[in-house]
């Protein structure tokens, strides 16, 4: 019997993460001062983030050191399986090889404890008490609440209201591990007092969420801000995911044609692709890297690149992003990590430099993917992670259509147990596929900043 699932031992969790920016053609545009538009220095994030991080967010050292207990908690669920997907490959009759690094075996479910052990971590060495963050589907917040936990953190969690609401288990995950949630806009900020009166039904954006996690943090001496995606820092602690892929994929005897994940902020798709593209820039492979955003919130495939803000409010820097506008207000679709108004600054410049590809796709075919993944592979993928996989699915038809082998690798970065009302609604035939709204886009790119 051929080998499907390729290990590593506890000794090959990654020691350093890899910092792309190292490796980068040209520099990314620098973020700049919201009020003088003049590039900003570390001291600006001060107020928001322990130093270490802030160093992690400029530095270009092309690896920096994982400490050592960070990586013993990283043990837990580290290193993660890599798996051939051959009963998918069946069901497609495709000469293509599928290949996915799953990452649904993290206490949260998702890749998204690589990045919040690593920033509870510095926190708690700068003697930081308590953080505030925000939450789309609850996969960020669940993971920061459980890093919180083990380090003697408070947590705070604006959770997007959409979300809280659809996904009310993550809400229980949350306070399991001692995290306070509460769904955004609150009345627990001014940024959300401001938005209720207008609109006591705001449904929430991750933009809005993001605006009451940083005045939060902002007007407490004892709290720090923390962020899921995004920034480059929080890319940089996703690499480990690649980095093993890379060791796995060696295992396989194989090297991947196409690379791919699903992509909102941009973490779980940085963390796969930015080990594998460093063999690209340095002109050594030929290997295609794919974001695959939702239909409705298509930041790369349809948002401009210029420079916004990453909250609602207008409180972060200005960063150069393809963004669809920072008021945007996104389609209450169930990939709840997916609906940012814009993209990591970092995944942004490899886009415009044509060293990434991007495709976007309506919720019911991306559900339609991730059905028959569970039907023949046996994991119930996060919504979220059904974009990489319609993407994948539709890579191997087309190699069935050529009639030429390839080898696909895609990141299945969360399993989707607690998402089961969003496959109720698929199987009933409720999801709505909610298609680029371009009149909203087209008031919120008004009020983007003149640069």
């Amino acid at each position: 019997m051929a080998t499907r699932k390729f290990l590593l031992s506890d000794d090959r969790i990654p020691t350093h993460w890899y910092n792309i920016a190292a490796d980068l053609p040209t520099p990314p545009p620098p973020p700049l001062h919201p009020a003088t538009h003049q590039p900003i220095g570390p001291e600006a994030l001060a107020p928001l983030f322990p130093m270490e991080l802030i160093k992690q967010e400029v530095s270009t050292e092309r690896y920096i050191e994982i400490p050592e207990e960070v990586r013993r908690i990283y043990s837990i669920w580290r290193p993660s399986p890599l798996i051939r997907a051959t009963f998918l490959e069946q069901a497609l009759q495709t000469p293509a090889h599928i290949y996915y690094k799953y990452e649904g075996v993290s206490p949260s479910g998702s890749h998204k404890p690589n990045t919040a052990v690593a920033q509870a971590y510095y926190n708690k060495q700068e003697g930081v008490k308590r953080i505030a963050t925000e939450t789309g589907a609850g996969q960020w917040g669940s993971s920061l609440a459980f890093a919180c936990q083990i380090f003697g953190l408070e947590c705070k969690v604006y959770m997007v209201r959409v979300s809280y609401n659809q996904k009310p288990y993550r809400r229980s995950l949350m306070q399991v591990w001692g995290g306070t949630v509460v769904p955004s806009p609150s009345p627990d900020t001014e940024a959300g007092r401001k938005i209720l009166a207008e609109d006591p039904e705001n449904s929430g954006s991750l933009g809005i969420a993001i605006s009451e996690a940083v005045e939060d943090a902002a007007m407490r001496e004892d709290t720090k801000y923390s962020l899921g995606s995004v920034l480059n820092h929080v890319l940089l602690h996703q690499t480990v995911i690649g980095q093993e892929a890379i060791a796995q994929m060696e295992m396989a005897g194989e090297y991947p044609d196409v690379v791919i994940g699903c992509a909102g902020g941009g973490s779980n798709a940085a963390g796969l692709i930015f080990p594998f593209m460093k063999d690209r820039l340095a002109g050594k492979t030929s290997t295609r890297f794919l974001a695959v955003e939702p239909a409705s919130c298509p930041s790369l495939t349809k948002g401009e690149y210029r420079y916004d803000f990453g909250d609602t409010a207008g409180l972060t820097p200005l960063m150069k992003m393809y963004t669809l506008g920072h008021t945007f207000m996104p389609p209450g679709i169930h990939a709840g990590g997916l609906r940012y108004h814009a993209m990591a600054p970092l995944i942004c410049h490899l886009y415009d430099q044509g060293y990434i590809e991007a495709r976007a796709y309506p919720q019911n075919a991306c559900f339609e993917a991730a059905t028959l993944f569970a039907r023949t592979e046996g994991i119930v993928p996060a919504p979220e992670s059904s974009h990489a996989i319609r993407a994948a699915i539709d890579e191997a038809i087309q190699a069935r259509e050529e009639g030429r082998s390839r080898v696909i690798l895609f990141n299945l970065s969360g399993h989707g147990l607690l998402d089961l009302q969003a496959y109720d609604d698929y199987l009933a035939g409720k999801l709505i596929d909610d298609f680029y709204p371009e009149e909203k886009v087209r008031e919120a790119m008004k009020d983007l900043p003149v640069i």
